[in-house]
């Protein structure tokens, strides 16, 4: 996949959650997420042994708002085409609720949110070199995307979370897009790949983006407080090198202007 070779990449994703049976219920039904251990509060959740996400509960955490910084959504990468319309299908089946589908031109891509209003997308990658650019900028957009289409390429059942499925992306909450780019692209060292309005797109090795950063929900949100429910923190993997450098520059534990929590930890060999 497109964003497996880049020199950071996206670990795991932790929620903090009020009702962790009924969110793990949720992401291993709608997903095909796999249980893959727990230690007293807390599950992680994932694709062929590699932990996606982490549950951390606590019941009286408050319920974040979403006009407030934080996690906008988490984004799984599907392997291939096949395999999005496999889950297509699958969560037309189920009765998942939708809440968008969008042609990128870089991507394909489904949204949906989980019980607790985390925000949700499920997408599929179009081949690097079919990517559009414009102005020496990786153009995308948010053109209607064909669902029936996309369901007919569907080649058998699904049969849950397929092997090489990763979180492809992480786009966020923020307050400002020039703060969030002076962290996310000057101090951990991301490119910044595009812009919308009101938001910034962020990759490393040439990925469309690994991070996004908007305001559309969150313009001048300050800092976050704790204990609420959403983001817990973003993990990101880093080469030796890549890892190096940041652990030098900012350390391996960092948070962003927003208070949210970004841990840098090094690629599996």
């Amino acid at each position: 996949m497109s964003t497996s070779t880049a020199p950071i990449e996206i670990g795991r994703v932790a929620l903090t959650v009020n009702d962790i049976d009924s969110v793990a219920a949720f992401y291993e039904a709608a997903l095909g997420l796999e249980p893959l251990g727990a230690d007293g509060a807390t599950r992680r959740l994932g694709a062929g042994g590699r932990t996606l996400l982490e549950l951390r509960a606590d019941r009286t955490a408050r319920r974040a708002s979403p006009r407030e910084a934080g996690l906008f959504h988490t984004a799984f990468l599907m392997p291939d085409r096949a395999a999005l319309a496999r889950w297509l299908v699958h969560a037309a089946e189920s009765g998942h609720r939708l809440q968008g589908a969008s042609d990128h031109l870089v991507s394909e891509a489904i949204y949906l949110a989980d019980p607790e209003g985390n925000g949700i997308e499920v997408y599929v990658d179009r081949p690097r070199d079919q990517w559009p650019h414009e102005n020496g900028k990786l153009r995308m957009a948010t053109d209607p995307l064909d669902l029936n289409a996309l369901a007919r390429d569907a080649d058998g059942p699904w049969r849950g979370a397929p092997e090489g499925m990763v979180v492809g992306h992480v786009h966020l909450q923020v307050g400002a897009v020039p703060e969030a780019e002076a962290f996310y692209a000057g101090q951990i060292g991301f490119e910044v790949t595009t812009h919308y309005p009101g938001a910034a797109f962020y990759g490393s090795g040439g990925y469309h983006h690994h991070l996004a950063t908007n305001v559309w929900n969150s313009r001048g949100a300050g800092a976050r407080t704790y204990p609420a429910t959403g983001l817990a923190d973003l993990e990101l993997r880093a080469t030796p090198e890549e890892y190096g450098r940041i652990a030098a520059s900012a350390g391996a534990a960092l948070t962003d202007p927003w208070g949210t929590s970004v841990t840098v930890a090094l690629k599996a060999a």
